[in-house]
């Protein structure tokens, strides 16, 4: 579907899903293709039951910018529409199956609120954990608006999603956003580690104990709903036409 997006098997006999962002010279900037493909990964690795445990990884230096530009101006302006984002954002919220990450420096919006759906996340502790949805005149997405609150507390979740205030790895321990602060050379092995530890958990027992933790997923996807209204309708808004127009100027 994407080369942008690579998945393999690891672990004994498969029991790993993987899936990896492969867009460096954009920062992991996640494409239309490139949620469809996660989505489309996430639904073959709930469906094989050789697999125990999902995994998602960026790539040195940056897990991911966050939603693609061209396609937010695309959606924007009228000129494209689907469902890969809700397709992938549904997908995540269901799983039943334990989800871990790795993080390594910068994690912008989706780049963050995803680890909001894992269940063990390690991060470098010089990791960026950003979500400027208000300063480009949006809402915060993927059911964050739900489970950062829950995990964080009121204030620190206002701070990261209504605020802006960036994170880093070392805070975003400190506050339950991610599991564990480590190095960038032992981030990959402490990922595979404790995947392959999950992997040898009786599975059922162990999807079991993961949904009394988790929130409601009838919750957590009326609430992805509920966001994804909000956010499209800001996202077709002047304001946000306005804050996407300086944005791409800064950059320029």
């Amino acid at each position: 579907m994407t080369d942008h997006i690579l998945i393999e098997r690891a672990g004994d006999a498969g029991a790993v899903n993987v899936i990896r962002f492969n867009r460096p010279d954009k920062k992991n900037a996640i494409t239309r293709a490139m949620y469809a493909a996660m989505a489309s990964a996430l639904a073959d690795g709930e469906a094989d039951p050789a697999v125990r445990v999902h995994v998602i990884l960026g790539t040195p230096g940056a897990f991911s910018s966050g939603n693609d530009m061209q396609d937010f101006m695309a959606v924007a302006m009228g000129a494209a529409t689907g469902s890969e984002v809700s397709d992938f954002l549904m997908a995540l919220a269901s799983l039943a199956k334990p989800i871990v990450s790795g993080v390594d420096g910068l994690a912008i919006g989706i780049g963050t609120t995803i680890h909001m759906h894992c269940d063990l996340t390690f991060a470098t502790p010089g990791s960026r954990f950003h979500t400027p949805f208000v300063d480009l005149a949006l809402v915060p997405e993927a059911g964050s608006s739900l489970l950062a609150p829950a995990v964080m507390g009121h204030q620190k979740a206002f701070a990261l999603l209504c605020a802006g205030l960036p994170v880093s790895g070392e805070e975003a321990e400190r506050t339950g956003l991610i599991y564990k602060t480590v190095s960038a050379d032992e981030l990959e092995a402490e990922v595979f580690a404790a995947a392959d530890h999950l992997a040898q958990k009786p599975p059922k027992a162990l999807a079991l104990a993961r949904r009394l933790l988790k929130p409601d997923p009838d919750l957590v996807a009326a609430r992805i709903r509920e966001e994804g209204e909000l956010f499209a309708a800001q996202l077709k808004s002047a304001e946000a036409l306005a804050a996407f127009q300086a944005f791409m100027a800064r950059k320029k």
